[in-house]
């Protein structure tokens, strides 16, 4: 079972849609419980970092757990920020830190903030999350901040707009991505494929 962390904020739908494309359901998660038997984990986001992290506060000890013993794991979009330890958006706020590090604001004086639309990734270190991905295939964003991981070797996909930035993070079983895949054509779906096959196994 793969589980979709329903926290009161993120495209669901078009997230679900994206997985039964690729022949997989999901299952909504609205409460911590849920999360326990599932065989993976997507965290979606949209929006400000305190307030997603507001309704994320109540499955983050269950999200550690199930990391920790495992569990294939991806965050989409504001998924990606929230497993850092904290954000310039909302410096009150606490991540999931499951990595270290914070969120940096693009710096508005070189290019348009936010970063909206289509662009490439370059792929930097081998992860299955990337098996049949053409290195700089486009992938749609839409972010004002970017992941700033105090260990760089965690990217896997990085891309260029003001600043060179991780675009994707892999490490073992935790994967994100900083675009939407599920708005990303076939190289989206691909990403998405390739995490179902890490639930299978």
């Amino acid at each position: 079972m793969i589980a979709l962390v329903d926290y009161g904020a993120g495209n669901l739908w078009s997230i679900r849609n994206a997985f039964k494309r690729v022949g997989a359901g999901v299952e909504l998660a609205v409460t911590p419980r849920e999360l326990r038997d599932a065989d993976a984990i997507v965290l979606p986001g949209v929006g400000n970092f305190g307030d997603a992290m507001s309704g994320i506060g109540k499955f983050k000890e269950m999200i550690v757990e199930k990391t920790s013993s495992g569990t294939p794991f991806i965050g989409l979009c504001l998924g990606i920020q929230v497993l850092m330890e904290s954000s310039e958006e909302s410096p009150e706020s606490k991540g999931l830190g499951l990595f270290k590090g914070t969120c940096k604001k693009f710096p508005s004086e070189k290019q348009k903030v936010p970063h909206m639309g289509w662009n490439t990734v370059k792929i930097v270190k081998g992860t299955p999350l990337l098996d049949g991905v053409e290195d700089n295939s486009y992938f749609y964003f839409v972010h004002s901040y970017y992941v700033a991981p105090k260990d760089r070797s965690i990217a896997a996909g990085e891309t260029d707009y003001c600043v060179k930035f991780p675009a994707v993070i892999s490490q073992k079983n935790i994967h994100a991505t900083q675009f939407h895949p599920e708005k990303s054509s076939d190289a989206g779906l691909r990403i998405i494929e390739n995490f179902v096959k890490m639930a299978r196994r």
